[in-house]
């Protein structure tokens, strides 16, 4: 002990000291370094990537770049996330030939697979919104139709009508109906805005309230038709337009007739 204690009081004992822990620090950090590279390495260039990518290349890259870095018809997809091509692809949005008119929901070109890999390759090239996990779209459970109607009304039903059938936007633009539209392609919409869509983050709306917005809806999908036809449920013009059209249409019949019978 004494031995020791006289070399603890040598003056190169403190450098030595250093040395050693600045050593033991930085081989600790290059091994974890290392497994971290090793963990990240097989995900980052997993076979769904990799097929993603090739679908962006024969898809995609014509419009979106070959490093979706965008171009003067599109957009960057870097940041937009995996929820963004989900949407879009998967709703049949995109890939689209005329980039110059709003992209309509048709039959998407891909299949789940397929939708999934390109997803994954856009996502590992910068971080964005996530596809929302079948968990998480429990609207069933955790949301409420009477504060998703308020939502709604407060937030969307200026584009989209009070009833979620959609409506016209100014410069030939429109909002699309919801109805039909799946949750996951909902909560997509409100966390991605696509096209003329603000982005509803979760400070604005939060996740539980986008689940009570999603629950309204498809509480208005399934609400029926009490007062017989409902003429697209747009409001009161479509049905003032009817009733005119039938009315005069009536008048005019019931004056030719009268007009005949009194030669």
């Amino acid at each position: 002990m004494k031995r020791l204690s006289r070399y603890r009081r040598h003056r190169a004992a403190g450098p030595v000291l250093l040395l050693f822990a600045l050593f033991s620090v930085g081989t600790t950090f290059s091994m974890a370094s290392a497994s971290n590279r090793e963990s990240v390495t097989p995900l980052a260039r997993s076979a769904a990537i990799d097929e993603g990518r090739e679908i962006f290349l024969k898809g995609c890259s014509s419009c979106h770049g070959l490093n979706a870095q965008g171009s003067v018809v599109a957009p960057s997809l870097i940041g937009v996330g995996a929820a963004s091509v989900d949407f879009q692809v998967g709703t049949g949005r995109m890939p689209m030939a005329d980039m110059s008119v709003q992209a309509s929901r048709k039959p998407p070109v891909y299949n789940a697979e397929q939708v999934a890999a390109l997803a994954s390759y856009v996502s590992s090239l910068a971080p964005g919104p996530a596809i929302p996990t079948d968990s998480l779209l429990n609207y069933e459970r955790d949301g409420s139709t009477a504060a998703g109607g308020e939502l709604f009304r407060t937030n969307c039903a200026m584009c989209h009508n009070f009833a979620g059938q959609g409506g016209a936007l100014s410069q030939g633009k429109y909002a699309p109906t919801l109805m039909g539209v799946e949750p996951k392609h909902i909560y997509e919409a409100m966390v991605t805005g696509p096209q003329s869509m603000p982005v509803f983050s979760d400070k604005t709306i939060t996740p539980a309230e986008k689940l009570s917005i999603i629950k309204w809806i498809k509480a208005a999908e399934a609400e029926p038709a009490l007062g017989g036809a409902s003429l697209g449920r747009v409001g009161p013009v479509t049905e003032g337009l009817l009733i005119w059209t039938l009315g005069l249409g009536l008048l005019i019949g019931v004056a030719v007739w009268l007009a005949t019978k009194a030669r």
